[in-house]
């Protein structure tokens, strides 16, 4: 893909049965190069993979019954997959996906709600939380280029949603969840979203009451975190909003990155790469299953485009 950049997405899709022709619609007028998704809700052969194959994608996929599932989609090429579920953790919930595509490892995660909270629910989401951040050290410190990318389900800062003050016991909101996603950042990663929009209030996720799409009232709880590799190849992020606005459209919108192609000055220069600081504010291993493989079909590279916005969720 010389000379080209490299679009990565995450979506959330809320029901990949009911919300396919948005879903097929964001693809062919997007056409992000991968695409990360994220609860499915569809058990493996409920997934649509013929219609994701006619619009020129590879797919892997790990679907649960009714909640969860997340799949990794490649433009023009099969992703190769390198992990289901996270290491040293027995977890009957379809949540990680880790693969390589266009020269990028993928990981692509579905973290746990947490509601309600205190509780085991919550319990479950910082642990599931304390597996992620070990294995992303060794992601980080792999050599290769690597993007972390999916619902995280965690507001980074009040700065992060439209009005904190009813979310305040919301799992999303508490110190242990922030502190978690805090320490992950440590190790590296860059935000890429907050990066390319440090003061701006961006939101990935609306709440379906309340009016909190026509108010703007929403979150930003997607995220693609960049690793040293790759973080140098950053040359823009945003928010698909115009999906968010379709009907029976899922709760989330998609948020994309922008990527060049890469080259070793680039990756020589990777470690002197740091995030902007955003405005201060008060402040399983799954069953294994065996891969689906799409036909090959012809790349294109899109051109960078521009949006923005933010997100939430619901208890899983």
């Amino acid at each position: 893909m010389a000379g080209k950049s490299l679009r990565i997405a995450t979506y959330n899709v809320n029901g990949i049965r009911s919300r396919l022709s948005q879903l097929l619609q964001w693809l062919e007028r997007e056409k992000p190069d991968i695409a990360c998704l994220q609860e499915l809700k569809a058990q493996d052969e409920g997934f649509p993979v013929a219609e994701i194959q006619r619009v020129g994608y590879g797919a892997l996929w790990m679907g649960q019954r009714s909640w969860n599932g997340v799949a990794i989609l490649a433009r023009g090429t099969q992703p190769v997959e390198s992990r289901r579920g996270l290491p040293g953790m027995r977890d009957e919930h379809s949540r990680y996906l880790e693969a390589a595509a266009h020269g990028v490892i993928v990981g692509c995660l579905y973290l746990p709600n947490g509601n309600p909270q205190p509780g085991p629910k919550f319990d479950y989401k910082l642990a599931w939380f304390e597996r992620l951040i070990e294995h992303a050290r060794s992601l980080y410190a792999s050599g290769h280029p690597v993007v972390l990318a999916g619902d995280f389900n965690v507001v980074p800062t009040d700065f992060d949603i439209y009005n904190p003050t009813s979310w305040r016991h919301d799992a999303l909101l508490q110190p242990e969840t922030r502190d978690c996603y805090r320490r992950l950042l440590a190790q590296g990663w860059l935000d890429a979203l907050r990066h390319c929009h440090p003061e701006e209030r961006i939101y990935t996720f609306w709440d379906y009451f309340r009016q909190h799409w026509p108010r703007n009232a929403g979150l930003r709880i997607d995220h693609l975190l960049l690793n040293a590799e790759l973080a140098p190849r950053l040359l823009a992020a945003g928010v698909d909003r115009w999906v968010r606005d379709l009907p029976k459209a899922s709760d989330h919108a998609p948020v994309w990155i922008t990527l060049s192609d890469g080259g070793g000055s680039e990756r020589r220069a990777a470690a002197k790469t740091k995030p902007k600081a955003a405005p201060k504010v008060a402040s399983k291993t799954a069953p294994k299953a065996p891969a689906r493989r799409a036909s090959p079909v012809s790349a294109r590279t899109p051109a960078a485009k521009k949006t923005a916005a933010k997100t939430r969720k619901k208890p899983s």
